[in-house]
């Protein structure tokens, strides 16, 4: 045994009996044959494991393991892995104490082992009442660049981030959604590797960097969804991106339905990007090859296969570039532009989920954030005086509704029930008092919703539709703001 690998065995001595501990880890090195060495804050084990040849596994083979017991280690660890499979390396994070710091990195040989070790070893009960959680972990290589010139070019921006980082590979710039011979404001820059990436950050980050004389944001772009062969392989739902906010639903089904007629089952669209959504798998990936790059209303538009987003794996850039599991995501596909923390993307539409009923989409906002730097001086105010636009959930518009007419705010009745299947159904009835012992006492929708916040979202959207063709206080150009039609 080198000594790299006794000093990375005393690395946790101080926490469990120190030969107790290094012996468990000594005896699970002569079992594998694998290294084990520790180096700024984390315990490698493997990287190559015994007899390896060729490159390290490809993007995609390592899993992030969250919630270890903090007394926990490769001894008790290592084994409960490679259940799933040939392990390469397992990176357990350090604290300086000897203790571990609750997470590890688990990179299999291959893709098809991470995926089984997400499966069987997700909420595994690691010991009694302790269960670890375990999802696909990627290396970020791509950054987020905000507040860039609206003017600028792909080439002119990628030319000046080539000057001033290391490592570029490309730059990724999206054509505004109301004038497609200007950016968005952002731009996305991708490097050679996560470390280039990180370096570039470390350079960027702290606020006071400048681009063609703009104080530029810069942080960390979500990575893209991944997305297993056996879904996509499934999927018969194309993205299109770049079309004219004027384009209508009616239009993109027409011209999709070109090359094959009677193929395209319903069109969603959002702002400047849609949803198709065609009849089977076939006709949706011959579309995809004849319409990618074609023209639609005078735009040049991109047309790729949607990504499923599985609640399960929905993942947040974390943890110096690395994503850990996020919130519970409603949107039924994301891609590209849509699935990056900087632009907050849009609130998804409930009519997807709802049997394809149709239900009217919020207003579509560019959402930003923006460094909050010490010292920014700060205004309270109420949100009543804000636009409309400044909302993008309806319960929210609901709410400002009421107030802008003088009514009391909106009273919200839970009710539930449960489905043949044993799921606990809800939805909830809406009052206004204001106009309670008018035409209609109370307003609810005539479907049920697994979640809390669908089923409230859904009544808000049911009332607002109701409200608009009852009562003319509500004016037109609000309500164009707020749903559109």
């Amino acid at each position: 045994m080198n000594e790299e690998n006794t000093d990375g065995i005393n690395g946790c001595s101080k926490v469990r009996t120190g030969t107790q501990n290094e012996a468990a880890l000594l005896a699970l090195m002569e079992k594998t044959g694998y290294n084990m060495v520790q180096e700024n804050g984390q315990r490698k084990f493997g990287g190559p494991p015994p007899g390896w040849e060729g490159p390290p596994p490809p993007r995609g083979c390592e899993v992030f393991v969250g919630k270890i017991p903090r007394d926990m280690y490769e001894d008790e660890l290592v084994p409960v892995f490679e259940r799933a499979g040939k392990i390469y390396e397992f990176r357990l994070m350090m604290e300086f104490s000897g203790e571990n710091r609750g997470y590890a990195f688990v990179m299999y040989t291959t893709k098809e082992e991470a995926q089984l070790a997400i499966r069987i070893l997700n909420n595994y009960e690691i010991r009694p009442g302790k269960f670890i959680g375990v999802c696909v972990s990627l290396d970020n290589c791509r950054l987020f660049i905000g507040a860039i010139p609206k003017e600028k070019k792909k080439e002119e921006i990628l030319d000046e981030m080539k000057k001033v980082t290391e490592g570029v590979v490309d730059v990724i710039v999206y054509p505004s959604a109301t004038d497609k011979t200007k950016n968005r404001g952002f731009a996305f820059v991708e490097y050679e590797s996560h470390r280039a990436a990180a370096m570039a950050r470390r350079k960027l980050i702290p606020g006071t960097f400048q681009l063609w004389g703009h104080t530029i944001q810069v942080d960390w772009a979500d990575p893209e969804k991944e997305v297993d062969e056996e879904t996509m392989q499934r999927v018969k739902v194309l993205y299109v991106r770049n079309l004219m906010i004027s384009t209508t639903e009616e239009t993109i089904k027409a011209e999709f339905n070109k090359f094959k007629p009677g193929t395209v089952e319903r069109v969603k669209k959002l702002r400047d990007y849609a949803f198709v959504h065609f009849f089977n798998r076939e006709d949706a990936v011959a579309a995809m090859s004849v319409m990618n790059g074609k023209f639609i209303d005078g735009a040049s538009i991109e047309v790729t296969l949607a990504k499923p987003v599985n609640k399960e794996n929905t993942w947040r850039q974390h943890l110096n570039g690395q994503i850990s599991p996020s919130s519970e995501n409603l949107i039924v596909f994301a891609n590209k532009e849509e699935s990056h923390p900087k632009t907050l993307g849009k609130l998804p539409t409930l009519s997807a989920r709802l049997n394809g009923q149709h239900s009217p989409s919020p207003p579509e906002v560019e959402r930003y954030t923006y460094p909050f730097y010490p010292g920014t001086k700060l205004t309270p105010i109420s949100m009543y005086s804000l636009k409309s636009s400044h909302f993008n959930s309806a319960v929210m518009h609901l709410d400002y509704y009421c107030n802008k007419n003088n009514w009391a705010p909106p009273e919200y009745y839970l009710y539930s029930t449960t489905s043949q299947d044993g799921k606990v159904l809800l939805v909830y009835k809406i009052v206004i008092p204001a106009i309670a012992n008018g035409s209609q006492s109370y307003f609810m929708p005539d479907k049920l919703c697994t979640t809390l916040e669908d089923a409230k979202e859904l009544a808000a959207h049911f009332t607002l539709l109701h409200l608009d063709r009852e009562h003319s206080l509500f004016s037109v150009d609000l309500c164009r703001r707020i749903w559109r039609k």
